[in-house]
């Protein structure tokens, strides 16, 4: 059996050719020596489902990541953000590579839904929610004791700087020193390397590659050190991405077109207004800029179809037929997805009085909110002396009190960039770069190929 070749990828998110340029040296240098194909799309083109989509060779109608959350129908709640390798339904790359080389190693730093694979090492994200109403940022690993390990060299893991209003190059910098010690202790001999700094910053600025020169000066500082690292180890180098943002100023409230039409039930506690997905006759999961309408009432589809093609901003309305073409025809999928039109995203807003809104709507909550909320990444303009308010209630939280840190904005103009829908150009989409020239097939690759094409790089060919 010939020796498998050692390879890392690295997934920098939000990079797209029109962004390669005079801020990434060396990612133009990669570029430069090696091949460059663009990726075709992934509908929704969000992270897990991308994600899971490169490391199955599947479509997410067969692994079953529909999107960064879904409506779990047994549970009638709806949970974003789970990390169970198990809710991906396909065999992952590891899984294959394993089956014919037993001998085969994989590292996972970051990708999602890391958590219980079979992959050999992992670190991923996974805070710590004490009773007391805190977050306090920590991680997850395997073998599990990699997880002090990594943060007694590292510090603990920037969680604040990974998501949210702080959201600073310091997290992808921290992912990237970690790839490299777990690399330097195991030699995996595939490694993989989630850069998620461009993608946020994007979705706050757009996508401007003027407006984000630092940021893309400082996501090529980390991939040159990466660079550096692995091509001492005599591994090869793929750099690609998920999806690029594109610019936006239309956000679209799904929800509350539903709720006008009275077809969202909600539930009223202490004064504030809970989504009751159960209860509703359908109700949108938003996910930037597509949205999985869940309809409990099947009869009522077409009527809910109609009511939001209606809708300005929304480009269109996949019914059992258009799910099926788009390849995302799985149970966990709503009966109709909503796609945006270029330039508008869908918010998960569906409260009609502010006075009403739910408690998590102005804090950094990612799993009770019932869709994705890129205001997270802001600090509400109108909070007056804002950053005394964080001080203030950090002090509070560390004495004891329970109290909640609510100055995020439910604004939705001040988002600049979101992602979803099918790009304008291949300029604007993801990207594929590998020094090996005679490993990249010509013209555009299929996402449903990326798996074989890094397994090709490892020396499988399957």
């Amino acid at each position: 059996m010939p020796s498998l070749q050692k390879t890392v990828v690295i997934n920098a998110v939000g990079l797209t050719p029109s962004l390669i340029g005079p801020h990434t040296p060396r990612l133009n240098a990669l570029a430069d020596a090696g091949a460059v194909a663009p990726i075709g799309h992934v509908l929704p083109a969000v992270t897990t489902t991308v994600q899971s989509t490169y490391l199955t060779g599947k479509w997410p109608a067969e692994h079953g990541a529909v999107a960064n959350g879904w409506y779990f129908r047994d549970e009638c709640e709806v949970k974003f953000w789970k990390q169970s390798n198990r809710l991906v339904q396909s065999p992952k790359i590891w899984d294959i590579a394993k089956a014919t080389h037993p001998g085969f190693t994989c590292a996972n730093c970051f990708w999602w839904y890391a958590m219980y694979s079979r992959a050999d090492y992992t670190v991923t994200p996974r805070p710590m929610y004490p009773a007391d109403g805190r977050k306090l940022p920590d991680i997850w690993t395997n073998p599990p004791t990699l997880r002090d390990e990594l943060q007694r060299e590292l510090g603990q893991f920037p969680l604040f700087n990974f998501w949210g209003p702080a959201t600073s190059i310091k997290a992808t910098d921290w992912i990237a020193e970690s790839a490299i010690r777990v690399d330097r202790k195991y030699d995996p001999t595939l490694t993989l390397v989630y850069l998620p700094h461009l993608d946020y910053v994007l979705q706050k600025v757009g996508p401007d590659q003027a407006i984000a020169a630092k940021d893309l000066r400082e996501l090529d500082d980390v991939c040159g050190k990466l660079f550096d690292h692995f091509e001492k180890r005599s591994a090869k180098v793929i750099v690609l991405s998920e999806y690029g943002i594109e610019a936006v100023n239309k956000p679209i409230d799904i929800n509350r077109v539903l709720r006008r039409a009275g077809l969202i039930a909600v539930r009223k506690e202490m004064g504030r207004e809970l989504l009751d997905p159960g209860q509703s006759v359908a109700f949108a999961a938003a996910d930037h800029q597509v949205a999985h309408v869940y309809v409990n009432d099947r009869s009522r589809v077409a009527e809910v179809k109609a009511l939001l093609e209606d809708v300005d901003g929304i480009e269109s309305v996949l019914d059992a037929d258009g799910k099926r073409a788009h390849h995302v025809d799985h149970d966990r999928s709503g009966e109709l997805v909503a796609v945006a039109e270029r330039g508008a995203w869908f918010t998960y807003y569906y409260w009609l009085d502010d006075a009403r809104e739910p408690d998590f709507a102005r804090s950094v909550d990612i799993h009770r909110k019932p869709g994705y909320d890129p205001a997270e990444l802001f600090l509400d303009p109108k909070v007056s002396m804002v950053k005394g308010r964080i001080a203030l209630t950090l002090l509070r939280k560390k004495l004891g009190f329970r109290t909640m840190m609510k100055v995020i904005p439910t604004d939705a103009t001040l988002v600049k960039g979101s992602h979803g829908r099918p790009p304008a150009t291949p300029a604007e989409g993801p990207m594929f770069i590998s020094r090996d020239k005679d490993l990249v097939p010509p013209g555009e690759i299929a996402p449903t190929a990326v798996r074989d094409l890094i397994l090709r790089h490892v020396g499988i060919n399957i």
